[in-house]
């Protein structure tokens, strides 16, 4: 069967520098991405004569795309659009909600149609860099450069005998069936404190937890103290990070019968709704804040808060009502 054509995004080019860096070819790099083969040949001669480097691959495609336009960005030449995006950009909203707005707002209208990558590369391409630096710090996760630019080999200790994601069963990707959760810690000032988050998949359920300590054994009872309060049909596995703070993942699942799967190394997009949750929680506690002044009522204040909120992924229904109809008796707050 022919392969359709797919344009590389820039989620593609740091997947393809990962997987280099892992020994694949192109032809397995492409194979893992469901594209054609010579589209990663090309890819990979945007950065010449030195290793492939995701970063500047994107650089290299939008200046090209720019030299196609004349320089002529669609936002730059639609001072309407323009407004728009800048306008809601101030109010914090992320490329992909303004996108999303601007087709609710103009269905039949594509000049004031964009994609969120669009906006992300009018963001990190501007020639001055006072107001790339403006734009930037109007974003939730307020990056130097576009997504994850971590890079190499996994430095942190290995944890003994991980159960790697590529086990799980297949139910967990599909979303039918809820009681697989995702976990990470969120880390405060100095990364001396911190908080664990939990999201259950199905329905964005999010149980913020409290952490004295974030070594392994603090983290361990904790999580389990949470998960004893669960019914066990909604308990069924718990997909984590390479964080050492989940090393006793076996004592963990002998007292919690959560199984345990540890993502890949470096590969935020395999806990996705764990990774957005965490970014939604930055919007209460900001890089900075010491999580040893933060109070359990405080966290659990902004857990509610998220569970009320509608999301479009649920239709506009939010987390906690949609946990709630599954099951109805429990309370979940």
């Amino acid at each position: 069967m022919k392969t359709a054509y797919k344009r590389l995004n820039r989620d593609h080019r740091i997947q393809i520098e990962k997987l280099i860096a892992l020994g694949k070819n192109n032809k397995q790099i492409a194979t893992t991405l469901s594209v054609h083969p010579s589209t990663i040949s090309r890819e990979r001669k945007r950065v010449k004569n030195e290793p492939y480097d995701n970063l500047k691959a994107e650089v290299n495609y939008v200046h090209n795309l720019m030299d196609k336009r004349l320089g002529l960005s669609k936002i730059n030449s639609n001072p309407k659009l323009k407004n728009f995006v800048y306008l809601h950009l101030e109010l914090h909203w992320s490329p992909k909600q303004i996108s999303d707005a601007l087709k609710q707002f103009y269905p039949f209208d594509s000049t004031m149609q964009i994609s969120h990558e669009s906006i992300y590369y009018h963001i990190y391409i501007q020639p001055k860099k006072e107001v790339e630096k403006l734009l930037i710090s109007q974003l939730r996760q307020k990056r130097k450069y576009r997504g994850n630019v971590r890079r190499g080999a996994d430095k942190r200790t290995t944890i003994k005998d991980p159960i790697r994601i590529d086990e799980r069963p297949a139910e967990v990707l599909t979303r039918e069936i809820p009681g697989h959760w995702e976990g990470d810690l969120v880390l405060g000032k100095n990364r001396e404190s911190a908080i664990g988050t939990l999201v259950e998949r199905t329905t964005r359920f999010l149980i913020i937890v409290h952490l004295k300590k974030k070594d392994s054994t603090a983290v361990r009872k904790a999580f389990e103290s949470e998960f004893r309060k669960l019914p066990t049909n909604l308990k069924l596995s718990l997909t984590y990070d390479n964080g050492t703070e989940m090393a006793q993942h076996k004592t963990f699942t002998k007292n919690s019968k959560v199984k345990v799967y540890f993502a890949h190394p470096y590969s935020p997009w395999e806990r996705p709704t764990n990774e957005n949750t965490n970014g939604l929680i930055r919007d209460y506690f900001p890089k900075g804040t010491d999580f040893n002044l933060v109070t359990k009522k405080q966290l659990k204040e902004v857990q509610n808060q998220l569970n009320q909120r509608p999301r479009k992924t649920l239709e506009y229904d939010s987390p906690l009502n949609t946990i709630s109809r599954l099951y109805m008796n429990q309370n979940f707050i």
